[in-house]
Formats: C-alpha cells, sequence, structure tokens
C-alpha cells in the first residue's frame, strides 16, 4: 500500500501537495494536469486514505449462521415450544443483519450443503455427541440453546428452571395450598439421552424445604406431551385423594390436563389450580387463560446471537454459560384455597 510521500516522489511535487489533492482542497492552485497525475499515480499504487483504511476496519462482514434443530415436524406440532424459540431465533438474526441456513441431515450426518463458509451454530435442542462432532466439524464456533453439552468447550443459553419453579410453587403456597401435585414426563438430556426430567427434582427439593412433600402426588408420564398430560389427568382423577393444586412441566401438558378435567366437570380453578410452563403463545387463550411460567425467548434468541459473534469477532476460546431467569404470568387458573 502507497503512502503519500511515495506519490508525491514520483509525480514529482511535495507531499502536501499530493495530500489536499486527494482529499480534493478546492483552494488548491495546481493545474489539471498536475491533479490528473496525482490521481493516476494513487490508483496505480493502490493507495487508500486513512479514513477508507479506517472504514474498512471497522465495517463488519454480514456473518452465516447454520441453524440446526433436534426436533422433526411433527414433534413441533406436539410440542410447539421449540418451534416458536426457533422462529423467534431465525427473526433475531434477520435483525442483526445475519444470514441463516438451515442445517440438515443427510446420509445421517449434519451438513450444511451452501457454497459460503458457516461462521457459526445455533443448535436448538438435544444433541448426541456424534451429532455434536458432526456440527463441530462445520465450525467451532457452536452454541446451544436449551442444553449445555461439553461446557468446557462450547457456548450455551439455558432457562433458569429452579428460579422459575419456586416462583410458582411460592405462588400456590401463598394461595393457601398444601396439597400440590406435579405432572410431568421422561425428557432427553444435554446428550440426546434418555433421563428424568430434572423439574421433578427441583420440585421435590422445593416442596421438601415447604415440609410439604408427598410422592403420592408426583405423576411422572413416559413423555411430555398434550395425550401424556391428559392420560396422567385421568389418573389423577382415579385417584382417592386429588391434591389442590398442580405444577405441570409445560403448557402443551397442561392443555391436555384441561381437557381431561374439562370432560370429567372438574372446574378450574374452583375445584383444583393448575400453574404450567414455558408460557407459549396460546396459553393466554385457554380456558381459564393459563397461569404459567414465561421463558423469555427473544431475550434468549438474542443472548445467544451476541454470545456467538462475541465469540467469532474477538476469538474467544474459553466458552460462556449463559442462564436466563424466568418469571410467574398471573393469569385464571389459579384460584385462593378456601
Amino acid at each position: 500500500m502507497a503512502t503519500i510521500r511515495e506519490i508525491a516522489s514520483k509525480a514529482g511535487v511535495s507531499p502536501a501537495t499530493v495530500s489536499r489533492v486527494l482529499n480534493h482542497d478546492a483552494t488548491l492552485s495546481v493545474t489539471a494536469e498536475t491533479k490528473m497525475r496525482i490521481f493516476k499515480i494513487a490508483e496505480e499504487l493502490e493507495y487508500t486514505s486513512l479514513r477508507q483504511r479506517k472504514t474498512n476496519t471497522t465495517q463488519k462482514k454480514r456473518l452465516n449462521f447454520g441453524i440446526v434443530e433436534w426436533y422433526s415436524d411433527t414433534e413441533q406440532l406436539d410440542d410447539p415450544y421449540y418451534l416458536y424459540l426457533m422462529t423467534t431465533i431465525e427473526k433475531q438474526c434477520s435483525l442483526s443483519n445475519i444470514n441463516i441456513f438451515k442445517i440438515n441431515k443427510y446420509d445421517g450426518k449434519f451438513q450444511a450443503l451452501i457454497h459460503s463458509p458457516i461462521d457459526g451454530i445455533i443448535a436448538i435442542g438435544k444433541f448426541s455427541g456424534d451429532e455434536i462432532r458432526d456440527l463441530s466439524a462445520i465450525t467451532e464456533n457452536l452454541l446451544f440453546v436449551d442444553s449445555s453439552p461439553y461446557e468446557r468447550k462450547f457456548d450455551s443459553v439455558t432457562v433458569n428452571y429452579r428460579l422459575g419453579i419456586s416462583e410458582a410453587l411460592q405462588y400456590l403456597v401463598d394461595l393457601g395450598h398444601t396439597d400440590i401435585g406435579f405432572i410431568g414426563g421422561c425428557v432427553v438430556g444435554d446428550y440426546k439421552e434418555a433421563v428424568i426430567d430434572g423439574r421433578i427434582q427441583i420440585f421435590i427439593d422445593i416442596m421438601k424445604n415447604y415440609n410439604l412433600y408427598n410422592p403420592n402426588y408426583v405423576y411422572n408420564g413416559s413423555r411430555i406431551s398434550f395425550d401424556e398430560g391428559y392420560r396422567l389427568a385421568n389418573d389423577i382423577l382415579k385417584s382417592r385423594n386429588m391434591p389442590t393444586a398442580l405444577f405441570i412441566a409445560n403448557d402443551t401438558m397442561a392443555t391436555g390436563v384441561l381437557r381431561a378435567f374439562h370432560e370429567a366437570k372438574v372446574y378450574v380453578p374452583d375445584d383444583i389450580s393448575i400453574v404450567g410452563f414455558n408460557d407459549l403463545i396460546t396459553s393466554k387463550y385457554l380456558i381459564p387463560s393459563l397461569t404459567t411460567v414465561k421463558v423469555p425467548m427473544i431475550f434468549m434468541a438474542k443472548t445467544a446471537i451476541g454470545l456467538l459473534q462475541e465469540r467469532i469477532s474477538k476469538q474467544r476460546t474459553l466458552p460462556k454459560k449463559v442462564l436466563v431467569p424466568c418469571e410467574l404470568v398471573v393469569r385464571k387458573s389459579c384460584k385462593e384455597k378456601k
């Protein structure tokens, strides 16, 4: 890259003259021929001004992010939480001027079928060790949302479930409920292995702290879904001692519970109070509208994008894990116990 002094030497003028010509100083009195000679030499030597160099340095490259999700289309319909999360992340990437590409499986392996390089990947949900190796082969800038595998290597954004469940149970206790039950199901762990839902243990710990834990009030299904919520609610209806309130693992399952109680003419919240988890878009439109723990999806999406951008731009090697707080949204599915 040429300097003003080099251009001046070749043009046979002073560096000050070159500087004023290149900066289009209208007060400078030189011939048009001299100006043209300076511009031509500057072009030949590929001269760039300090302002141009600063602009080129500070201009942000438009990043390419891959988005990969663990749920199939059918599973997303059964539990739309991950569908909402994915669309929220896609929208926030667009607002951040980031190109997004879906990464799908081909011949049993994740592959990015685009010509442009992938700068980073946002992986939504839970993935096996082999799947994580496939993804990290595409790029080392890999971030997980709603799971936290290999915490010494990858960034992650997860939900503070304990905070949300604690607020929900405190609310029910403040309403005078002492017979509080749990409805949940088996889930998939951070490495896509079958595990018991951690929300069950959090529920048990908190209820023991209140000296209110009753193991007969814990109902655990094969999975967290509408159908399992419906089935477990019918099991509760057959039992001799029903709890007066239920904390349910997610809103989809709570919808199944509401359906079963409605069919049995057990009225919510007059006969039993219900709290869900996630605050899906549809939860406010249920009858009654569902009291639930809100997961701040927009904040999760912005946090995930920000972490990945920072890791790329600063070439950070130490991973970060962000635990996102959630909050109770009070609607009409709970009532004070008389």
